[in-house]
């Protein structure tokens, strides 16, 4: 199995051990795989390359959208490369940030059997209730910071950024951040609102990186709703074509599950696989 990694960063200050950190797990979980590690540093210019070893690279790449402008630089770089390999794993230097522990149950089995399916694997986060954006409703998401993803997906997805247009959404006033006629539904104002600026969204986590919004502060929340969105935003469009989303805790026991060579099978809707983990399990109120 041929692995690339596109790790997203903005310097070095935070997330220091990121690389090492990859470079740990997959020693350790997926030691037979064959990988690639392409670097893409929001700080440095966009033209910047660099081959700092065998099958390593650090590009540079524009800020414009943090995590996915950079995944987008990426996976420009590799162009028709891509199709080599047999999964792209996008990550972030701050994957191992919140809840981690569907990260150690990753290993050759489990991502062998969704290779050449239209699936993408990471942890699958939810809302308690549907929200709507850009007039879809949703519910449920792929955690972006950490997954993997065949490249014939990204292929068909053209760029992992949807929100190019941020300023349909703000307001540029604090006290109401939205503007009045921004396409997201009231309670995704409220339950971003309440993560970003403490409270969490009732489901008993709060966010690491909490803040007091001010109009000092403005300019960052309304960049960081962008990179929320275009999180969200992601799953959809995988949806949308036909892309399942792969929760990994419940891969990880389902591919234990099968006999040697033996395919996947039909994968479940989000809601039957976390309510169906072995460990941190969904409550069952989402299906029922």
């Amino acid at each position: 199995m041929l692995i690339v990694t596109l790790l997203a960063r903005h310097g070095t200050t935070k997330y220091a051990d990121a690389i090492e950190n990859i470079d740990e797990l997959f020693a350790h979980q997926l030691p037979k795989v064959q990988r690639e590690l392409v670097v893409i540093d929001n700080t440095l210019p966009e033209d910047y390359e660099m081959s700092v070893d065998r099958g390593r690279t650090l590009i540079g790449s524009s800020n414009a959208h943090w995590e996915f402008s950079a995944w987008d630089r990426g996976i420009a770089y590799l162009g028709r490369r891509i199709e080599k390999y047999d999964l792209v794993h996008l990550a972030t230097s701050a994957f191992r940030s919140l809840y981690t522990r569907y990260q150690d149950r990753f290993n050759e089995n489990m991502l062998s059997v969704i290779v050449g399916r239209g699936a993408a694997v990471g942890h699958i986060d939810y809302f308690n209730e549907p929200v709507v954006l850009l007039g879809r409703s949703l519910q449920a998401w792929i955690r972006t910071s950490f997954f993997f993803i065949p490249p014939e997906e990204l292929r068909l997805l053209g760029s992992v950024t949807t929100i190019n247009d941020p300023g349909r959404f703000f307001s540029g006033n604090p006290d109401r951040p939205f503007c009045a006629d921004a396409p997201l539904s009231t309670n995704y104002q409220r339950f971003i609102l309440d993560w970003l600026t403490g409270g969490g969204t009732g489901q008993g986590v709060e966010w690491h990186s909490c803040f007091r919004l001010t109009p000092e502060t403005l300019p960052y929340f309304e960049a960081k709703t962008v990179a929320m969105l275009n999180e969200q935003m992601l799953g959809v469009r995988l949806s949308a074509q036909g892309c399942a989303m792969v929760d990994a805790t419940w891969l990880a026991t389902r591919s234990t599950q099968l006999p040697p060579g033996q395919p996947l099978g039909a994968i479940p809707n989000w809601r039957w696989q976390i309510t169906k983990r072995d460990t941190d399990a969904a409550p069952q109120t989402l299906i029922t």
